[in-house]
């Protein structure tokens, strides 16, 4: 068998959130039959910028329309494309972002379910532990601006 091939690929996605009585929620995806929750993301298409890629991806993924308040990071991991015979490089940049307008029922195909979540609740749910850290990092950016109000 020949060795795998080695590629890179860049994402962004976002955390968006709203503020309803006295709790933060966040809207967290639903892929593979359900079987795991994470944040909405997807691929920098050429001559994009990860916000505008966040901004979009956020939409297509949750049905929700967005406003980016700050960077929040970006998580970096491997996987493999069985297929290729080829394992990739992925880095994803994440943005919070402020709820506008939209519906969750709006989402693409590309996902089984969005959903509105209590943060703390979605620090539960989320599957992946580099989904989780940005999220961790959303809760903190939003008790600095909720202090600030």
């Amino acid at each position: 068998m020949r060795p795998a091939s080695l590629k890179r690929q860049t994402s962004s996605g976002g955390v968006i959130y709203r503020k309803v009585p006295g709790v933060f929620e966040v809207v967290l995806v639903s892929v593979r039959g359900g079987k795991y929750w994470c944040l909405p993301k997807g691929i920098v298409d050429k001559g994009e910028t990860p916000e505008v890629t966040a901004v979009r991806e956020v939409r297509e993924e949750s049905g929700l329309w967005g406003r980016i308040i700050d960077k929040l990071g970006e998580i970096t991991y491997w996987y493999y494309i069985r297929g290729e015979n080829t394992k990739c490089r992925k880095t994803v940049h994440f943005f919070l972002m402020e709820y506008e307008s939209g519906d969750t029922s709006q989402h693409d195909f590309e996902v089984d379910e969005a959903e509105w979540f209590s943060l703390e609740t979605a620090l539960q749910k989320i599957s992946f532990s580099g989904d989780r850290t940005i999220l961790e990092k959303a809760r903190a950016r939003l008790q600095e601006l909720d202090a600030c109000k």
